[in-house]
């Protein structure tokens, strides 16, 4: 699972921190496999040469990525990435060098995910997920458009998902309300995560869905 680092406008990315809990927990949870979390620059160039790097190295099954939107206000499941660059600077003050993520790739490539169950499973859990069809045109579309089509070049692609989370998140109640309200917060992000992840490795919901705990 990949975050990312600041970029303009963004001294924090969240998506750094949630990461690496996240991947705390799920090691731990889902011990039979191996859990790589990493945080990428966000810089057109250096963020997919990591990425391509971290495809061969680990040979992954299940690939997910997480950054940060001023939009969203939960998870926001990104269904598609379109094979284009808007002319925004980078972290490190530079341009995207062309317009496409990749020249010749197709228009737009799906997200590999169990969509629909995860929404229903996140949901379930009272954990708020929207989904969307429009990732925007800057290191997160790109990022999500590059993994897609190193995937698909794969004998065996790995599951591969994009999810934007808010660009703050609260601490975790301590104890919830009884209101129907969603909450996003630290201990539903956790859940929900670990909850993305079962649903990514094909394994039915547990009876019992304890809110995570952060560190």
């Amino acid at each position: 699972m990949t975050g990312f680092g600041p970029f303009p406008g963004v001294a924090q990315n969240v998506s750094e921190r949630f990461v690496s809990k996240l991947a705390h927990l799920a090691a731990r949870r889902f011990s039979a496999h191996r859990v790589v979390a990493r945080v990428l620059p966000t810089e057109w160039e250096r963020a997919p040469q990591r990425l391509e790097a971290l495809y061969e190295r680990e040979r992954p099954k299940l690939v997910l990525h997480f950054g940060v939107s001023a939009d969203a206000s939960s998870y926001v499941l990104e269904g598609i990435a379109r094979n284009t660059c808007k002319p925004a600077e980078d972290a490190a003050g530079a341009l995207p060098p062309a317009d496409v993520v990749i020249q010749g790739g197709s228009d737009t490539l799906d997200a590999k995910l169990p969509a629909d169950d995860i929404v229903e499973r996140l949901l379930a859990l009272r954990v708020p997920i929207v989904t969307s069809h429009d990732a925007g045109g800057y290191l997160c579309n790109a990022l999500l458009y590059r993994s897609l089509f190193v995937a698909n070049q794969l004998r065996e692609p790995p599951v591969v998902g994009f999810f934007h989370i808010p660009r703050v998140i609260p601490a975790a109640q301590a104890k919830p309300g009884k209101t129907n309200e969603l909450r996003f917060d630290w201990g539903t992000a956790l859940t929900g995560g670990l909850e993305i992840i079962r649903t990514c490795l094909g394994r039915p919901p547990p009876r019992r869905h304890p809110r995570a705990k952060a560190r």
